[in-house]
């Protein structure tokens, strides 16, 4: 208990320090953050705030979710884990791989049906894709990546899962899954809207509604093996100060009270 409360109170702090523009420590931190691929374009942009603000040092891990969670589990080294699911950290906690205090949900998202630029294909529902005009459909691995879980679900909620399954062309992560549509090797493709903001070569055939669409939730957390705990409990206050919420909300992703 007297742990997290220093924690805690080592957080308020040093967002307070990088807030008024105060150098960080001699001994500067290196840090590895392990956080899922749609993040990417938004952290690196808060990293390039943040280093000359503390002197400290962000190492990024870009990839799928499950795929960060299961190099966790294998022993690599990481300070940070934010994830594009619950469910993923969820695993980590079963394993007391976690800082339990310092794990909340930080982000949501939204899903939308992308196709690629300048293609004549229209999508006036979601029901549209189990049509004969779509033969291939991205979605980022449907079984272990959490934005084709998503995509599943959704499409699985709508009674259309059984006549769409045939045509997904599973990839790595939701980057790869975009990637996919840009080439125009596929003819759609499901992906998170702060992806589909960050192309301009795809545009968005339809917008999945909240009430439609799967709770989407990014929680992070410190992880246990981590041997700078306090410097990675300022980063993460850090992602909770005014300024990085209007990074966040700059990319498309919803900031969570």
């Amino acid at each position: 208990m007297k742990f997290h409360l220093r924690l805690r109170r080592l957080a308020v702090l040093s967002t307070a320090l990088v807030s008024l523009g105060v150098a960080g420590p001699s001994h500067a931190a290196e840090l590895t953050i392990f956080a899922a691929a749609s993040l990417s374009d938004a952290l690196k942009e808060i990293a390039a705030k943040y280093e000359p603000a503390t002197g400290d040092k962000l190492t990024f891990n870009f990839a799928a979710s499950s795929v960060l969670a299961r190099q966790i589990k294998e022993g690599a080294p990481a300070d940070l884990f934010f994830s594009a699911d619950e469910a993923k950290m969820n695993d980590l906690a079963h394993a007391d791989l976690i800082v339990p205090a310092s794990r909340h949900s930080l982000l949501s998202n939204t899903l939308v049906i992308v196709v690629p630029t300048g293609s004549a294909l229209k999508i006036d529902s979601a029901a549209d894709l189990a049509g004969a005009k779509v033969t291939r459909l991205a979605l980022a691995e449907p079984q272990t990546v959490p934005a084709g879980i998503y995509a599943k679900a959704y499409l699985q909620k709508l009674g259309l899962w059984e006549k769409v399954a045939a045509k997904v062309i599973p990839t790595e992560n939701v980057r790869a899954c975009l990637a996919a549509v840009e080439s125009a090797n596929v003819d759609a493709g499901i992906v998170y809207k702060t992806d589909a903001l960050m192309s301009r070569k795809v545009q968005v055939a339809l917008k999945v509604s909240a009430a439609e669409g799967p709770a989407i939730s990014y929680p992070l957390a410190i992880l246990k093996g981590s041997k700078k705990p306090y410097p990675t409990a300022s980063f993460v206050a850090y992602l909770a100060s005014p300024d990085v919420k209007s990074v966040f909300a700059k990319y498309g992703f919803t900031v969570l009270p």
